[in-house]
């Protein structure tokens, strides 16, 4: 299929995209974005989309997947910033304040947790806790990478267990 046929094809059957993009972001504007990605996205991606299959499922499929990576992206994100109007009264009259001893013994019941651990265990972890790669530990303790990565997950497990205890 040549791509101006692939376009002329594209355009004829698109329009069903719209409302499903409405449905997925509820949001007129963001919706148009969503629809306009799929499309681009389509266009790059024309070689892989086969003649004589269902254009419309490729198409929903495309748009849904853009859709869920990008949420996935945005809830990886901190809000730096509540702009809701109960934050913002409360910031501005001080209604709200850090209890700064709750968090303290949190802090040291989570050390003493790691403290705890076994050596074979708490390494790995405080390593990969100081921000080193799995890699990295692996070369540093001369251990197989997945030796490494089942520690550490072994050593989330141990703590969850012990913390949620308490």
């Amino acid at each position: 299929m040549s791509a101006s046929e692939f376009q002329e094809l594209l355009t004829t059957e698109s329009a069903f995209l719209m409302p499903y993009a409405v449905h997925l972001t509820r949001d007129p504007v963001l919706a148009e974005d969503l629809f306009q990605e799929t499309v681009c996205r389509a266009l790059v991606n024309r070689e892989k989309y086969h003649p004589g299959t269902n254009i419309k499922a490729w198409l929903y499929t495309i748009m849904k997947n853009i859709f869920i990576n990008e949420y996935r992206r945005k809830s990886k994100h901190r809000v730096l910033f509540d702009s809701t109007a109960t934050a913002a009264l409360s910031h501005r009259f001080g209604f709200s304040t850090h209890n700064t001893a709750e968090s303290t013994l949190r802090y040291r019941e989570i050390r003493e947790a790691i403290h705890k651990l076994p050596d074979i265990f708490k390494r790995p972890f405080l390593m990969y806790f100081e921000g080193y790669k799995y890699e990295e530990i692996a070369d540093m303790l001369k251990e197989p990478l997945g030796t490494i990565k089942s520690r550490i997950h072994f050593a989330r497990k141990i703590l969850k267990a012990r913390i949620s205890r308490k």
